[in-house]
């Protein structure tokens, strides 16, 4: 179990009852690395100036949503809390919104990212609506990506196609994919989904997938529709004009488009040293989880320069991509540090045990589980839980340690619809201005 300050640390007795002492899974939702590396929150001047190719560029913060179902919820209440949390994240003028996926447990009820991302991208007009990830594992990947084209292009380019393999879990019987997409079957399913996003006709030959020659339709490919009010009149919408109330993020929807091949940005989530090669040998961006810390982060990075140089890859494609990475963690803004973590103390642990006990594995296999209350200790040790500027300076010395200038951050951790909208608005109108 990770130590933490007495001061920051809610008394044990406070803890809630849990059913039983399991924990999480290793998989999809957390997958198990190497162990995270905790570091306390420092002022970012104890180790500026790092000579990061990235270290020039502004901090980009947006939402993680996984449509957590806590205890005593029902699923509609939960997604109604995610599509006002979506714009709340836009009013608050954060860059982006990340959508979880997941089947039969309650640790996410959203079964479709891309599904949801529909409708969110039609709710809103500047924010942009990422997957994280669509489980590459148990979706065709020519379905993906004609969902994905599709979002691309009605959406002003506001759309970022977020992938992973997912977890070994009974999905794969269910979808009829099967242990050996898990297992053996991603780089095929990536590779598929990428010709799809690039070129005008796609043919396979593989193991998992075989067909003639097929037109790509839509092609992701032309260029996206810009965003403007027509888009919102074309789609029969009424905006909220309050989406201006806090200073925007730059969502640089030109730059991405210029730097590599058109069509939607991809991402991959990476949680081993087979998953950071692959990403780095396909020239994609990585999407790192909760569970990493600065340490971690710092080599799976260095990993994936080896790999991409390893690949014969140019180093000026490096740095636009490394621009790129997003890492995951949770966002929680108090008037105290301890009452940050103390909301979160009360209502994750219960949660993961309650929606994360529900997995099952699709072959018997073994499931490593871990103490929730001590994964959430980790999380607040971790990640920006604390007041406004504890909340700056754990994103900034992050940044500083690792280069990287993309969070996604887990803001419904309290469980609650209001305190996770008044989370929102704290993370745009207090955190992000002392980020610039």
């Amino acid at each position: 179990m990770t130590k933490t300050s007495t001061s920051a640390r809610v008394d044990a007795a406070a803890r809630p009852p849990l059913r039983a002492a399991g924990a999480m899974p290793s998989g999809a939702a957390l997958p198990p690395m190497v162990p995270a590396t905790v570091h306390p929150a420092i002022t970012p001047s104890v180790e500026r100036g790092g000579s990061h190719p990235a270290a020039v560029d502004a901090i980009r913060v947006g939402a993680f949503l996984l449509s957590a179902q806590f205890p005593g919820q029902s699923h509609g209440e939960v997604l109604e809390r995610t599509v006002d949390a979506t714009m709340a994240a836009e009013r608050a003028g954060l860059e982006a919104v990340w959508l979880a996926e997941h089947h039969f447990v309650p640790y996410g009820v959203c079964p479709d990212a891309a599904t949801l991302a529909a409708l969110l991208l039609g709710r809103t007009r500047r924010i942009r609506i990422g997957t994280a990830v669509s489980v590459l594992s148990t979706t065709h990947p020519v379905s993906l990506g004609e969902q994905a084209a599709l979002l691309h292009l009605t959406s002003g380019g506001r759309f970022t196609l977020g992938v992973g393999r997912g977890g070994p879990w009974i999905d794969l019987a269910v979808f009829g994919s099967g242990i050996a997409a898990y297992e053996e079957g991603f780089a095929e399913r990536l590779d598929l989904l990428l010709r799809w996003l690039r070129d005008s006709r796609v043919r396979a030959d593989g193991p998992q997938f075989s067909f003639p020659e097929v037109a790509v339709v839509p092609r992701a490919s032309e260029p996206a529709r810009r965003p403007g009010p027509e888009l919102s009149d074309w789609l029969g919408l009424q905006h909220d004009r309050t989406t201006s109330r806090f200073p925007r993020q730059r969502t640089d929807l030109a730059r991405g488009a210029a730097a590599g091949p058109a069509g939607p940005p991809v991402v991959v989530a990476c949680t081993s040293p087979a998953s950071v090669a692959l990403a780095a040998e396909r020239g994609l961006p990585m999407l790192l989880g909760m569970h990493s810390g600065d340490d971690d982060k710092r080599q799976m990075l260095a990993a994936y320069r080896a790999a991409w140089r390893a690949a014969g890859r140019g180093e000026e494609r490096l740095v636009q991509v490394e621009r790129e990475h997003v890492a995951a963690g949770v966002g929680q803004v108090a008037d105290r540090g301890p009452a940050a973590r103390a909301t979160l103390l009360r209502a994750m642990p219960e949660w993961f045990e309650y929606g994360l006990g529900a997995h099952r594995t699709v072959d018997g296999r073994e499931r490593k589980m871990r103490d929730p209350y001590a994964y959430t200790e980790l999380l607040c040790d971790l990640h920006a839980v604390g007041t406004a500027r504890q909340c700056a300076d754990r994103l900034l010395a992050t940044a500083e340690r690792t280069g990287i200038r993309r969070f996604a951050l887990l803001a419904e951790g309290s469980g609650d619809r209001e305190a996770t909208l008044h989370n929102i608005a704290r993370l745009g109108a207090e955190v992000l201005p002392q980020l610039t």
